[in-house]
């Protein structure tokens, strides 16, 4: 049995949660996420605590016992809290801005980047080079922040280049010079 399925999942008091056979609703104040569960597990709600359990002990119920239980885990938190991701853009003459809900990204290019975002994502510019990616799915807000740390990823030698704020860079030497 899975370690992380067999812990319970704790419901905050403003959050409330739908289950219908595999399809889970929660809602809080940070939004709405519905998601649909994968065969294999079952789900059931005791008062402020839900449960996820393999309907039998076949590998695949096994496997998927851990998945749905982070799953429901994940949105139960990202309604009740939500999640953000911070990059930083590194470089001489690169930074973003916000105009209207777009980003929109200097990153050494002939051209600015924007980046538009899917509903429930928001995006905020500190000092035109941090960037902070948030919203209530933890699956979307990381997926953005892969997208436009894409755009232009971070370089071995200077570092110049969009990376997440906690990200470390292994740098390389470059070529020696004359003596």
């Amino acid at each position: 049995m899975s370690r992380i399925g067999k812990s319970p999942i704790q419901v905050p008091d403003k959050v409330s949660v739908t289950l219908d056979g595999l399809s889970v609703t929660v809602k809080g104040p940070k939004g709405e996420l519905q998601r649909t569960l994968p065969d294999g597990v079952s789900v059931s709600q005791v008062d402020n605590t839900i449960v996820v359990s393999p309907i039998n002990e076949k590998r695949k119920s096994r496997e998927r016992h851990g998945l749905c239980r982070s799953l429901v885990a994940n949105m139960v938190e990202g309604v009740s809290k939500g999640y953000s991701k911070k990059l930083e853009i590194v470089g001489v003459g690169s930074r973003a801005q916000v105009k209207g809900r777009n980003l929109v990204v200097s990153a050494g290019y002939s051209h600015p980047v924007e980046v538009t975002p899917p509903a429930g994502i928001t995006f905020l510019v500190e000092n035109n080079t941090n960037v902070t990616v948030s919203g209530a799915d933890k699956e979307l807000v990381g997926n953005e922040a892969a997208k436009i740390r894409a755009i232009r990823p971070p370089e071995p030698y200077k570092g110049k280049g969009i990376k997440y704020q906690d990200e470390r860079i292994l740098r390389k030497a470059g070529k020696s010079g004359k003596k």
